[in-house]
C-alpha cells in the first residue's frame, strides 16, 4: 500500500495489571480499505479495538490516526475525530427505543445531518425502521447488532470499527450484515477495520487481514491469500464454513 495509512499501530503494547495483553503490535489500515483482524478466543483481538479507542492506553507504542497521535487522549476525544465502534455483545442501551438509540449515536456536529442518517441506517437495515419505537432491549440479538452498526454509523464515521459482528447470529443474518458492511465500503468509501471469529466469512469480505495468536501479529497478507494459507486454513477453517 502506498500513502499515509488511515490508522497506524506501531509497536503497541497493553497490560491489565501486570498481564501484557499486546506484545508490539504493528498493523495499517489504509483509507478505503477493509481490513480484518482473525485469532482465537483471548488472542488479544478486542483489547487492540479497546486500546485504539483509548481504554485501555497502550503502555508502549503507538496508535496514529489521520496523522494524528491519539495514543494518550481520552476515548471522547478519539470519538470526536471520527472514529466510531460497535462494540463486541452489541451494548445497545436496553431501555431506550430504536430511534432513541440512534440519536445517542449522532455526534453534535452532525445533529443537521440526523434524519438524512437516519434514512440511511434505515435503508440498509429496513427491520429497525418498523421497530423504531420499539425498547433495544426486546430487539432479537440479529436486530441489536444491526442497531450497534446503525449507532456507529450515525456519527459519520472515517473509520468503523467493528468487534464480533456475527457472534451468537444464525448464518442468514450474519450474510446479510457482512453484505450491508460490503455496500458501505464500495458506495461510501467507508474504511473498516474488522474483529471476527468467522474466519471465513471476514477473509471473504477483506482486502486485507491478520492473524493474532497470543497478543501478538503472526500473519497478515490479502484476504485472499489467508484463505488460501494452509496454516490458517488448518487453525481457523477447517470444519465448515460457519
Amino acid at each position: 500500500m502506498t500513502g499515509q495509512p488511515l490508522l497506524n499501530v506501531q509497536g503497541v503494547e497493553t497490560y491489565y495489571g501486570n498481564i501484557r495483553a499486546l506484545a508490539g503490535i504493528d498493523v495499517e489500515v489504509h483509507s478505503g480499505e477493509i481490513v480484518s483482524l482473525i485469532g482465537a478466543n483471548g488472542a488479544g483481538k478486542s483489547t487492540l479495538m479497546m486500546t485504539i479507542c483509548g481504554s485501555p492506553q497502550a503502555r508502549t507504542g503507538s496508535v496514529i490516526f489521520d496523522g494524528q497521535d491519539i495514543t494518550r487522549l481520552p476515548t471522547h476525544e478519539i470519538a470526536r475525530l471520527r472514529i466510531a465502534q460497535s462494540p463486541e455483545g452489541r451494548r445497545i442501551f436496553p431501555r431506550m427505543t430504536v430511534m432513541e438509540n440512534l440519536q445517542m449515536g449522532a455526534g453534535l456536529d452532525n445533529l443537521k445531518y440526523f434524519s438524512q442518517d437516519v434514512e440511511k441506517v434505515f435503508a440498509m437495515f429496513p427491520r429497525l425502521k418498523e421497530r423504531q419505537g420499539q425498547r433495544g432491549g426486546t430487539l432479537s440479538g440479529g436486530e441489536q447488532q444491526m442497531l450497534s452498526i446503525g449507532r456507529a454509523l450515525m456519527a459519520r464515521p472515517k473509520l468503523l470499527l467493528l468487534d464480533e459482528p456475527s457472534l451468537g447470529l444464525a448464518p442468514l443474518i450474519v450474510k446479510g450484515i457482512f453484505e450491508a458492511i460490503k455496500k458501505l465500503n464500495k458506495e461510501e468509501g467507508l474504511t473498516v477495520f474488522l474483529v471476527e471469529q468467522n474466519a471465513f466469512a471476514a477473509l471473504r469480505l477483506s482486502d486485507r487481514a491478520y492473524v493474532m495468536v497470543n497478543g501478538k501479529v503472526t500473519m497478515s497478507g490479502s484476504g485472499m491469500e489467508l484463505l488460501a494459507n494452509p496454516e490458517v486454513r488448518a487453525a481457523y477453517l477447517e470444519g465448515g464454513r460457519h
